[in-house]
C-alpha cells in the first residue's frame, strides 16, 4: 500500500512531571483503530483504541518491546527447522523486526487487515519490507481459506477493540479457525497464540476458553505467561508426544550451542514454561463459529 495516511500529526508535549514528558507524534481513526503513536522516555509506543500494542526504544529498534513477544521464538524447540512463517497481526512490527535479526533466513509474510497500520509501522517502527519479509493486507481467516501454502509456523496476534477493551476477534479464535490453521501447517508445523489474559483472575475465562479450543485440534498446548505483562502465549504443535521441561532444557541448550538460536533471552523464557490446562479451562467452553461468547467471557470477573 503506497497510499498516504491522512491523519492528524501532533507534536504537542504533555508534561506528566518533572521527570517525565510525552508527545503524541501521530494520530488517526482508520476503519479498525483510534491509531496513536506516543513517545515518552525514549520509548515509541503505538496504541490502538487506548491498548498498548508495540512499543520501541528509539535509540536502539531491537530493544524496548513488549518481553511477550520473545516468546514467539519458543516454537524452534519444537521445529529446529522452521524455513517459513505466517504472522496474523502486525501492530508495530516488533516481532517481524526480531525475525530479520534472528532468524535472517526464514521467510516471514505477514497478514494485517488495516492498510493503515502498516503505514505507521513503515513510517514509525523502522518496519522495511525484503525479500523474506512480505506484508499483506488481508483478513488473516479469508487469507488461509484462499491460500495453498503451508507454513512451519503460525503466529497469532491479531486484537481489535470492544465495549471491554482489546479483545480476540471471534473468528480467530474458534475451533474451526484453529483446524483450518492446523492445515496449512507442515508436519511438525506450531501454532502460536498471545491471548491477553492471566491464569488466575483477571480474563482467566478467556484464556481458558481459547486452551481449551486449541487443544481440540492439537495434540499438545504449552503456555508461557509473561512476567511483565498480562499475556499469556499458547504454543500448539502436531506433535503428539508431551515435551517435558528438562528436554525443552537440552533442546535449548543445544540450539544456543550451535549458534541456531541467537535471542538473548531465549533459555530464561524457557523458565516460563507452563505443560498443565490452566484451571479455568475446566469450566470454560470450546469456542465454534456457532458459539463464540468472547464478549461474556471477557466480561466476568474473579
Amino acid at each position: 500500500m503506497r497510499r498516504r495516511i491522512h491523519g492528524i500529526v501532533v507534536l504537542m508535549g504533555l508534561v506528566c512531571g518533572p521527570a517525565s514528558r510525552s508527545a503524541i507524534v501521530f494520530e488517526m481513526t482508520s476503519p479498525y483503530h483510534h491509531i496513536r503513536v506516543i513517545d515518552e522516555r525514549g520509548i515509541r509506543t503505538l496504541s490502538f483504541d487506548g491498548s498498548m500494542e508495540t512499543r520501541m526504544s528509539l535509540l536502539d529498534s531491537s530493544r524496548g518491546h513488549f518481553e511477550y513477544t520473545e516468546y514467539f521464538h519458543m516454537p524452534w524447540l519444537w521445529n529446529e527447522s522452521i524455513t517459513n512463517v505466517l504472522m496474523i497481526g502486525l501492530g508495530g512490527g516488533s516481532t517481524q523486526r526480531a525475525f530479520q535479526r534472528h532468524h535472517p533466513g526464514v521467510m516471514v509474510d505477514t497478514i494485517e487487515i488495516d492498510p493503515s497500520v502498516y503505514q505507521v509501522a513503515q513510517r514509525f517502527f523502522q518496519l522495511k519490507e525484503s525479500p523474506t519479509l512480505k506484508v499483506h493486507i488481508a483478513d488473516g481467516r479469508v487469507y488461509l481459506r484462499r491460500s495453498d501454502r503451508k507454513y512451519d509456523l503460525i503466529i497469532m496476534d491479531a486484537y481489535t477493540a470492544g465495549r471491554y477493551g482489546s479483545f480476540i476477534p471471534y473468528h480467530l479464535v474458534t475451533e474451526e479457525f484453529f483446524r483450518l490453521g492446523s492445515e496449512h501447517l507442515t508436519t511438525n508445523g506450531v501454532m502460536v497464540y498471545n491471548v491477553i489474559g492471566t491464569l488466575q483472575g483477571w480474563r482467566a475465562d478467556i484464556l481458558g476458553a481459547v486452551y481449551k479450543t486449541m487443544k481440540a485440534v492439537f495434540p499438545q498446548v504449552y503456555l508461557f505467561p509473561s512476567t511483565e505483562s498480562q499475556n499469556v502465549v499458547l504454543v500448539g504443535t502436531k506433535s503428539a508426544p508431551m515435551a517435558t521441561f528438562n528436554v525443552l532444557h537440552q533442546r535449548a541448550t543445544n540450539l544456543i550451542s550451535r549458534k541456531r538460536i541467537t535471542v538473548p533471552s531465549f533459555r530464561t523464557r524457557l523458565n516460563a514454561l507452563r505443560t498443565n490446562a490452566p484451571p479455568s479451562s475446566h469450566r470454560s467452553p470450546i469456542l465454534t463459529d456457532d458459539y463464540a461468547p468472547v464478549d461474556g467471557l471477557l466480561s466476568t470477573v474473579k
